[in-house]
Formats: structure tokens, sequence, C-alpha cells
């Protein structure tokens, strides 16, 4: 049960569930936590996270929940309240759970995972928890190599999570059943599922130089774990009716994910050795998807997932498709991650249509000396022609994304950075209509599975140096910079090669107060240095050159590319003239050895999909021009629905809208809005039987009609009580808006003789009051703006012009605004100057 503690923080939204495609089970087998280590934000924009939830939730037995990393003003909360951390949809305690799965999708998220598991009050260390605790699992691209976490969990998978999941959950489910109460029995089960880790079952000795002496397996048979590899992305489930937040999210629309994996080979690139082979999904059944996710979501962008979009093979003619399909209804389609040089004038075209989203080209480095020794097969000619296009299409801003600290780079290739962000900055002008570049530069981090894990990471003071010349010389030519923190890189280069050892440096940080370090306001680097000078471990350490006889931290664990092929990479880049290695997708197999060509391979759309799967678009005669019809309703706020504010509202009935499929009309410009109306912005806390919204319809429905489609898709605690059709040219209801009746109801027990306290204050004639909102002042009287005040039951009810109900009721009572915490505040009645119907 939510309680009025989620006033006092920031975005309550957060800490509420019930939202649109959640699911609620009760009393499942096994319950499965699925823990993000950030915060709400950016965990709900995490596809993977409602890939499993959708697959879990689909089997009847097993329920999915989600917990994400509170937010610092929460966390206070929940440890003043010794309230342990709890899952969304059903309130259940971490420590109640059966599984808890995190997602190791960045370095610097570890601390926040310690700080879960301490907010659960769940031991972290793995050898602390016996049976009665949850099994912690984690997997994610960091699982590559999860040896810094190693003390914490007692199993990470490797790979694609779609059929493990499941089937470690049904591993976990025959252990309950069987009533064992042998967690060795349990950790042996996973380690018989392709793909699973368990750390447990190694032993890791070193040298006196410091280095990884040995990795020994404790369990016959089991000494190197291979990734798991999902070999058809067609058949694969989607989440197609995903959970919809009710605020705005990091990616707040449809995600597709139109291919896995990638083979262009960019040897800094770990992603495109993790999630090789390429896998394609078909148009048709992209179409499909998108066509279902948008009628269970209400979202008005699709956003194209994979590696490198661009290479879809089928992108020009999916594009068409989808933007024939969906124009008309005002649906964006967006590309996150294009290359340079398979940007095309028709995508661009294409792209536009509804309305110009963001474009972001990644030249990586500087000079094509140096994009020849990291791979990345693109020249400077394909960047300017890509920029040059995108310019003449009506864009006005180009992010390009920069690489420092790259293997063999010098203060020249660095200077190449400015030089070619000018170029492309000048394509804006010669296009005649002008345009701007914002560079970000990120710098280079060693990455496990690479052909540069054994390159070493250029040292803090490097990164700086290079840093301010980059700024100056950005400067000087008029460019936008924006840069990762020096230390924030320290750090992530230290974890991302690290090895068991650095176990104890997360404990010593978490014990310091380090969390949420990869958001700048919250990192600290002296408290970093201080868990490393009392740990004695020198982080510098994992930050030098690897001699390629050495063992890795990692080198027990596959992720499917030969370790030989990555050295062949690596020694492509350092020749003198750096060998450029094709991609196998266009050419001839690199022979990396992730595929062996029967169940793990290469699944691309075979020749003649494009047509086949997305056919070309009918000519469709153009519907006749019908007037828009405007109708005002009346809904409920109540229950947890009150915490949600009023931008958040409007995000919410944007989606119903959508969902319902309610003709909405748009506002025209750069980015068309629903065209929505609100009465007023209801203060967060407060329930409302009385809240009203004007909508504009494209075409002729009933108001009965906008009611019950409406009220089929929100959720509960929103409902519409009331729908008419109104003239178009109807009064707002803002003007016509005179007074507003409330009920309060105050906390706890209190000795106060309201009725006399209600006289006395009715007896008055005028009582001035000031307020101070936003760096501005408002006066006015509160005598004035009450029309009527009365007593029932204990509560006050109020029927108030001006004012907040808070307001009033602070100077009736003569309660401070602490003894008034956890108010009960309830708006009945709006009063119009005209009927609002």
């Amino acid at each position: 049960m939510l309680n009025d503690d989620l006033l006092e923080i920031e975005k309550p939204a957060r800490y509420m569930g019930g939202e649109m495609g959640g699911v609620r089970k009760e009393r499942p087998d096994i319950r499965f936590a699925l823990a993000f280590p950030d915060v709400y934000e950016v965990g709900m924009s995490h596809l993977g996270l409602q890939i499993l939830y959708g697959i879990l939730n689909g089997v009847p037995w097993l329920a999915a929940e989600r917990a994400y990393a509170p937010w610092p003003d929460r966390e206070e909360q929940l440890r003043t309240e010794k309230s342990p951390l709890a899952t969304l949809e059903s309130g259940t305690p971490l420590g109640a759970t059966d599984i808890i799965g995190f997602t190791l999708q960045y370095e610097l998220s570890y601390t926040n995972i310690l700080n879960m598991l301490e907010l659960a009050d769940i031991p972290l260390l793995a050898a602390e928890r016996d049976t009665s605790w949850p099994l912690v699992i984690a997997g994610g691209p960091c699982a590559g190599n999860p040896e810094p976490l190693a003390d914490f969990f007692d199993a990470f998978l490797l790979g694609d999570g779609e059929e493990a999941s499941l089937e470690i959950a049904e591993a976990v489910r025959r252990w309950k059943l069987d009533g064992s109460d042998n967690k060795a029995a349990l950790l042996d089960a996973l380690s018989k599922i392709e793909g699973v880790y368990v750390p447990s079952f190694f032993t890791v000795s070193y040298g006196k130089n410091g280095q990884v002496a040995a990795i020994d397996p404790l369990k016959q048979g089991y000494d190197r774990v291979k990734r798991r590899i999902l070999s058809d992305l067609e058949a694969a489930p989607y989440p197609t009716a995903p959970v919809i937040p009710f605020l705005k999210t990091v990616h707040d629309r449809v995600s597709l994910e139109i291919a896995r994996g990638c083979t262009r080979g960019c040897r800094f690139c770990q992603a495109g050795y993790l999630y090789r082979p390429v896998r394609e999904r078909s148009p048709r059944r992209i179409l499909e998807l998108v066509e279902a996710t948008l009628r269970n979501t209400g979202y008005d962008e699709i956003s194209l997932l994979s590696l490198s979009t661009g290479d879809y093979g089928c992108i020009a003619p999916l594009l068409k498709e989808l933007m024939a399909t969906y124009a008309e209804q005002r649906i964006a389609v967006s590309f996150p991650s294009l290359r340079v040089g398979s940007l095309t004038q028709e995508l661009v075209e294409e792209v536009k249509k509804v309305r110009k989203t963001g474009f972001t080209l990644a030249p990586e480095a500087g000079s094509e000396r140096l994009r020849l020794v990291i791979n990345k097969g693109i020249t400077e000619d394909d960047l300017l022609q890509n920029a040059a296009e995108v310019y003449r299409a009506g864009w006005r801003l180009i992010k390009l994304y920069f690489m420092i600290g790259l293997p063999t780079e010098t203060m020249d290739d660095v200077l190449g950075i400015a030089e070619l962000a000018k170029k492309v900055k000048q394509q804006g002008k010669l296009s005649g209509h002008g345009g701007e570049v914002n560079v970000a530069v990120s710098s280079f981090v060693p990455k496990p599975h690479t052909p540069f894990q054994w390159e070493p990471q250029i040292s803090y003071e490097e990164i700086l140096t290079k840093q301010e010349f980059l700024r100056m010389e950005l400067k000087r030519r008029k460019l936008n910079f924006k840069w990762q923190d020096a230390p924030l890189t320290v750090m992530e280069g230290v974890f991302a090669r690290g090895d068991r050892r650095l176990g104890k440096v997360l404990l010593e940080a978490r014990r310091l107060g380090c969390r949420f370090d990869g958001w700048g306001e919250h990192f600290s680097f002296p408290r970093w240095q201080e868990a490393f000078r009392n740990c004695g471990i020198d982080p510098r350490f994992y930050l030098r050159r690897r001699d390629p006889a050495e063992i890795l931290p990692w080198d027990h664990l596959e992720c499917g590319v030969a370790k030989g092929f990555l050295l062949r990479e690596l020694a492509n880049a350092m020749a003198d003239d750096a060998a450029y290695t094709p991609d196998c997708r266009t050419g001839a197999c690199t022979v990396c050895g992730v595929c062996d060509f029967d169940r793990v391979a290469m699944r691309l759309n075979p020749p003649g999909t494009s047509e086949a799967g997305t056919p070309e678009p009918q000519e469709t005669p153009v519907p006749a021009e019908t007037p828009p019809t405007r109708i005002r309703i009346r809904f409920s706020k109540t229950g947890p629905m009150r915490f949600l504010s009023h931008l958040e509202m409007l995000t919410l009935f944007t989606r119903a809208v959508g969902r319902s499929r309610v003709p909405i009309r748009y506002s025209q410009g750069f980015h068309p809005h629903p065209k929505f109306s609100f009465a007023t912005a209801l203060s967060v806390g407060v329930e409302s039987w009385a809240e009203y919204l004007d909508m504009e319809l494209a075409e002729p429905w009933s108001a009965d009609k906008v009611k019950d489609a409406l009220n089929s898709v929100l959720p509960a605690g929103v409902e519409i009580l009331e729908s008419a059709e109104i003239p178009l040219n109807s009064t707002s209801l803002s003007v016509i808006m005179d007074k507003v009746r409330y009920r309060v109801t105050l906390p706890g027990e209190r000795d106060l003789d309201l009725p006399a306290r209600v006289a006395s204050f009715l007896a008055r004639e005028h009582h001035p009051y000031h307020r101070e909102k936003k760096g501005k002042s408002q006066d006015f009287d509160l005598r004035t703006e009450l029309h009527d005040l009365r007593t029932t039951d204990g509560k006050l009810e109020m029927v108030v012009g001006r004012g907040k109900p808070l307001e009033f009721t602070a100077v009736i009572t003569g309660l401070s605004p602490e003894e008034l915490k956890g108010t009960r505040i309830e708006k009945l009645e709006v009063f119009f100057n005209n009927s609002p119907f």
C-alpha cells in the first residue's frame, strides 16, 4: 500500500507500480525479481528487461516483477522507515522472492547492486546466503567479465537470455519442489544450463607480479563456460504489450529490435563481438510486431534497433512501408544507431515525413589512418556526404561521436576531430540551410573479448590533457563540446578488465557511501581513491597493457569469438599499414569462430524478402476532409494515481488515446502534439472526482464512444465519468472555471475544536496571505477567496476560488506544515460560470 511519504520525494511515479501493461500474479510457484541497478527512467528504457518480463510472465506458475535503484531521497526514506526494497508489482520485499536477476549494463552501476541488496536486507556475499535467501544472478554485456562481482553472485548468464532465463526458473522450481535444503545441488543444476557461469565452482590464484596465475575449476567437466546464443531471432518472443511507464523515460517510444549482432568488426566494440552472429528479423515479422506494439502502447514513435540499423538488408523498403502505414497517424521513425556510409538520401526523406528525429553519426576517430586501425571502415567523404544529405533535408543539428585514447593515437589524430567536425558544419552552410554540430567525445576503454583487450588505457592525466586540447580547438571553430569526465572513465576501465580482488574494493566503496557512480552529481572520485588505498590495491594495475601470453581474468569464459582471431585482428591493427578486415556479411567468412554453420549461423533475409515482406504501398483515395469534433470529459484521479504529476497525466492520456485509437487531432510544427486542454493542473497527492479535459478529434466520434474507448485502456484509479460533445469554439475550461469544492481529512487523532476554529475564521473580514513560488511573490486574501466552509464528521469541506486547500487548512486549524503531513485532500466538485457540458 502506497503512503503519502511519496509526496516528500522527487517523482513518486518511480515507485508506484500499477502501470498499463504491468502483470501481477497471486501466489506463483516462483517469484522472479528483475532488478535494474539504476533509476526507473533508465531501467524502463531497457529493452532486454521488457523482453524477459514478457517471456517469464507468459508462464502460469512464474511471476516476473521489477525493482529499480531508488533515488537517494527514496533510499533515505526506506532506511529511516526500515522498509526493505520491494518489487513494484506486488510490493514483495526482494528478500522474499525466489530469484533476483540483475542486469549488468555498465561497470559504474556495480555499487548500486550492492546498495540494492543492502536495502533489501540481503547478505551481500554469496557465501553468506543459505537456502533461505533468493538465488542472486546476473546477465548483460558486463557478464563478459563478471569477475569483480564474483563474490556477490550465485551465478551469471553469459549471452542471450530468452531461453536460458526460463530454464533457470525451471531449475529453481524443481529444486524447491524437491524440498532440498542443499544450495550446492541447485548451483550444480544451474551449471548444466548452457551459458550459466557459477563463480564458486572456480578458484583463482595470483602470482607475485599481481597477475592471474591460474583459474582452476572445482567441478569435473566444468572448466569453461560458453556464451548462450539465441539461434533464431525471427521466432523469438517479443513484448508487444510492454509495461508503459507513467513518466517520461530515457527512450519513450516503441523499441523494435530488427537485428541482433554486428560483423563490421570495429576492434574497440565489445558489443560487436559479444552479440555475433548477425540474426535479422524479416520485414513482415517486424511490421506485425510494430502494429501490435503500437496498438498496445499508444506511443507515437518507433525506434528500429540494432547495433547498426542501416546495415539491415531491407531497411529502405521496410522504412517506406512503415511511413506509408503510419505517417498519417503522426507516428515517427527513428534510428539510434546509423553507421556512417549506410545513410542514404532515400532514408533521410522517409524519416522526415512525420518529424525530424535526431541524427547522430559516429566517425569515432579524427583521421583516416586511425579509423583504419580500429577497422571502422568509413571515409571522410562518406561522413561529409551523409552530413550534406541530412542538412539538405532540413535538419539543423548533427551530433558527432568520437573517442580519444584509441591505440596508436597521436595529437594529430586528436586535432583531426576538430578539423573533421568543422568540415561537417561547413556542409550545413553549403546546403544553404546552415547547421550546427555537437561533438561528443568519450575516452577509449579496452573491453574484454575484443582485439584491443590487451591494449593499455590512457592515464587520467593524459585524458585531461587531450580534453583540454580539444576544448580549445573546438572553441576556436565555434563547435559545441561534450565529454565524459576522466575519473568515470578511469573507474570504468578498472572494473571492465578487473579480477575478483576488486570485490573488496566494491565493498569498501559502498561502505564509504558510493552509489549512482554513473551520475556525475553523485560520483565521488575521492571516496573511490580512499577505497583503493584502504584495500591496498593500485587501480592503475588494471589499466596497463596485457601480454598476449598472460592469463586474463575472463579466459575461462567464452564469448564465441576465438582468441586466435582476436590476436590476428590486433596484429592487423598494429601493422605499419593497418589492415582492414571486411564485413563477412558481404564478403568472405573471417573465421572468427562463433558460427557452427548449423544452429549458430548468420541469418539474413534471403534475396527477394524486401519485396515479399514489404509490398509496395497501394494508392488509396484521400478521405474527404471532415470538420473536427470537440469532446469534453470529466474524469477521476484516485488511489495511487494521485501521485502522478500534471505532465505525467498528460503522458498517460496521450498513451491512452493511442491505445484506444481515438482519432485525436494534432498540432502543426516540428513536433506535433495531440490537441488536449486540461482545466487546471492538479497538485500531486490530491485525489479528484472532478478533473476536466477537452480534446479535439479528427473524425466524428460520439462522446459515449470516446468514453468507453478510453475507459477500456486507462489504469485503475483514472476513469472517465462524463463525456459530451461541445461546440468547437466553446470557451476554454480555464476561463469558465470559478470555484472548487474540497474535502480535507486531517492526519491522525487531533484534539481540535474544528467547529469553533471554522466559526472563528468565518468571522474575519479579511486574511491577507503571501505566497512565494518559483521566485515570484503572490498576495491575495484567503477570506474573500473562501465561499463556503463547514465541518462534517471531523472533516473540513470548503469551496474556494484562488488558493490551495492546504493553505486554508493551515490558517483555519493553526497546524504547522509538519503537523499537516499526511492530510488527505479530495477535490469533489468544480463550479463554472457556464455549464461545462
